[in-house]
């Protein structure tokens, strides 16, 4: 009976504090930034430079390996840094471009937790092994790619 009543006091409580939509606005996201091309359906160029966003490409680019071996990559080479490694703990958000060569270019931490993590994170993504590139109707093209990289 107890069990009942916490059940039916949750779903009350979920269905009064829930968020609802005003009439007129929508819940699709807006839009991305030009730079980024979310959509394949624009003609390929051979000396197309734009980048692309993983979801409007045919083949998204692979480390070798796999992902899995990416991370081991990266926890193999990244250095957590001596100024306070017991308080350093947390998610350092990275982005960069996968290029058509499958080398990465234009690393940038969105999110960063201090003591030098961000700087360690761009020191091992640069150190980075090429990637088997992304690929949009047979062509290789670039990418924008986000990763968390967790520090523990």
């Amino acid at each position: 009976m107890k069990k009942l009543l916490i059940v039916i006091v949750i779903c009350f409580f979920q269905n009064v504090f829930s968020q609802t939509i005003p009439k007129g606005k929508s819940t699709q996201k807006t839009e991305a930034p030009a730079e980024y091309v979310p959509s394949n359906t624009q003609a390929v160029n051979e000396d197309d430079d734009q980048v692309y966003n993983t979801s409007g490409v045919d083949v998204i680019p692979q480390f070798p390996g796999g992902m899995n071996e990416f991370y081991k990559f990266i926890s193999k080479n990244y250095i957590v840094p001596k100024e306070k490694p017991f308080f350093v703990k947390g998610k350092v958000h990275a982005t960069f471009v996968i290029e058509k060569d499958g080398s990465l270019n234009e690393a940038k931490i969105s999110k960063d937790i201090g003591f030098g993590t961000g700087n360690e994170a761009i020191r091992v993504l640069q150190l980075c092994p090429k990637w088997s590139p992304a690929k949009l109707k047979g062509k290789e093209v670039r990418v924008f790619y986000a990763i968390p990289i967790v520090i523990n």
